[in-house]
This record gives C-alpha cells, structure tokens and sequence, in this order.
C-alpha cells in the first residue's frame, strides 16, 4: 500500500483506518490541496502518511 492516502472531509476516518490497518503505526495527518481523494472524486483536503521522524 502507498504510504500516501488523499482523502476530502468525509472520508478522513477511513482513510486513517486503512493505513494503521496497513501499516500498523499511527499516521501523520497534513491539510493538503491538488489531489483527488482514494475514496470517492472529491478534492482531498488531507493526506494521511508516514509520520516524519523528527529530532
């Protein structure tokens, strides 16, 4: 699975559960613009990844 999910409002709790299901960690969850959601043809507003390792 691609470590990137796009997903508009409605579709953001799915998204979220389909990468923990995947991935087993919990993601990063970014406001985001220019793509179209996985779930439906509505612009994402959001884009669950991988979290950033941060120092």
């Amino acid at each position: 699975m691609n470590k990137e999910i796009f997903s508009c409002e409605e579709h953001i709790d799915m998204a979220i559960d389909d990468y923990v299901n995947f991935n087993g960690e919990a993601p990063e969850v970014l406001r985001h613009s220019g793509n179209k959601c996985k779930y439906c043809s509505n612009d994402a507003v959001y884009i669950v990844k991988q979290p950033e390792d941060f120092i």
